[in-house]
């Protein structure tokens, strides 16, 4: 296994492109792909080398995409909510 910097420095870019596809947002993009590197280290001991890695990490920013989504929706309800009990 490549040294984990080394993996960064190697698919950061490919990952952050590939979520911005899928956010057009750049900022969204910069930041789900933190969260991806993120991710991958703590499960690092799951990578069994079937796949590229890139499409193991882009794996894993698809999944935290979808996360911030449900959160998103989660919180607009939440706020939803809340206007219209107090309105």
């Amino acid at each position: 296994m490549e040294d984990l910097s080394e993996i960064y420095k190697s698919y950061a870019n490919e990952v952050k492109r590939f979520l911005l596809c899928l956010t057009s947002s750049e900022d969204l993009a910069e930041e789900l792909t933190q969260e991806t590197f993120y991710q991958a280290v703590k499960s690092i001991h799951r990578y069994n080398g079937e796949c590229k890695i890139s499409v193991w990490l882009c794996q894993i920013a698809k999944h935290s995409y979808y996360d911030y989504l449900k959160k998103a929706k989660h919180r607009n309800h939440s706020s939803i909510d809340y206007l219209t009990q107090t309105g």
